[in-house]
């Protein structure tokens, strides 16, 4: 009967130590999949749905989670979503800021837990942020004005600048006026408004561009609006004064509705950014951080606190000549979809 009783203790302690083993790697296994924040700006703007479906299916495929959060354009939200994040273990953050000047706190209480920050997209001002991956804005900014020119290199012009609160919306009018200053000091052109358009709604840009027209007495040949979205609400404005067509207007980002006016003549070009390879890109430098492993840059930005190590990609001019080779044939939009209200 002892005999009996020492057989079963042993076999109950060994079973102990398989169960205890089993339990180790399966919290060893559980540990060592990554966790990754993504805190995105707004997901009602079409361009930041396409950036999170392409970075999450990246991080996924190569083993790793994501949380995604949005912050529908409130900064003080983004701010708190990005505690949450950091609350729930990720082990890196990967940030689209609304403002870049109010989440720096949020990279000091990162790299308290040991975590690092990457800025997508926008950078992240006067913080210690680890990394930023975005496409060179000063560029964009310069191809917007550069393609306008090609078609007027005179006349009223009137400035469409992005959100104030956007770092990357400083770079772009950089960038223009890299362009048009000499036009502008020659008085070739003659900037008739100056306005930004707050956090990007095509609401606000609607009402820029009626208050525009009024008080220029539709007197405008050139808008250069600094994005699709803002291009789309001016576009609005200027179709109900039977402008649209015959007043040329910039955009960015390639949307589909944007895509969609360069067929039907109402906008003039936009700013195609290969989102796929920024996301995948983005998706595999946040991987790489989370592990701590060696990440060379070659590019540095300055956020007013440090130079950034930066990774930045070539934007591309989009006009109804080169559209099928470009935003179709990277089966960004399909031709029938951009083709279809022509």
């Amino acid at each position: 009967m002892k005999k009996s009783l020492r057989v079963v203790m042993l076999m109950m302690f060994l079973f102990g130590l398989f169960v205890t083993s089993e339990a180790g790697l399966f919290f060893k296994q559980k540990k060592d999949k990554i966790k990754i924040g993504l805190s995105i700006d707004d997901l009602r703007l079409e361009r930041w749905q396409k950036d999170r479906d392409i970075f999450v299916k990246t991080a996924n495929e190569l083993g790793a989670e994501v949380i995604v959060t949005s912050a529908n354009g409130d900064a003080q939200k983004q701010l708190k979503d990005s505690e949450n994040l950091l609350a729930q273990n990720v082990d890196v953050l990967v940030i689209i800021p609304n403002n870049g000047d109010v989440m720096a706190p949020i990279v000091e209480e990162a790299h308290r837990g040991k975590i690092k920050v990457l800025a997508y997209d926008r950078l992240i001002t006067n913080a210690d942020v680890d990394y930023y991956i975005s496409f060179d804005n000063i560029k964009v900014g310069e191809i917007q004005a550069k393609e306008l020119l090609k078609r007027k290199d005179n006349g009223n012009w009137f400035l469409m600048g992005g959100s104030p609160t956007d770092n990357n919306a400083r770079l772009f009018r950089e960038g223009q006026m890299n362009i048009l200053k000499p036009y502008i000091e020659t008085g070739k052109i003659k900037i008739v408004g100056d306005q930004w358009v707050k956090d990007w709604l095509a609401e606000e840009a609607l009402k820029i561009m009626e208050n525009a027209l009024t008080a220029t007495n539709n007197k405008i040949d050139v808008v250069l609006a600094s994005n699709d979205s803002t291009a789309g609400g001016a576009i609005q404005a200027l179709n109900a004064q039977g402008l649209a067509g015959k007043v040329l207007i910039s955009g960015q980002d390639a949307d589909l509705a944007a895509c969609q006016r360069i067929i039907k003549e109402t906008q003039t070009m936009t700013v195609y950014k290969p989102i796929k390879n920024l996301a995948q890109e983005a998706a595999l430098l946040a991987i790489k951080m989370a592990k701590k492993e060696e990440v060379n840059l070659v590019d540095y930005v300055n956020n007013g606190k440090k130079d950034v190590p930066s990774k930045l990609l070539t934007p591309i001019p989009v006009t109804k000549e080169n559209i099928d080779e470009t935003v179709i044939a990277d089966g960004f939009h399909t031709k029938e979809e951009i083709y279809i209200s022509k």
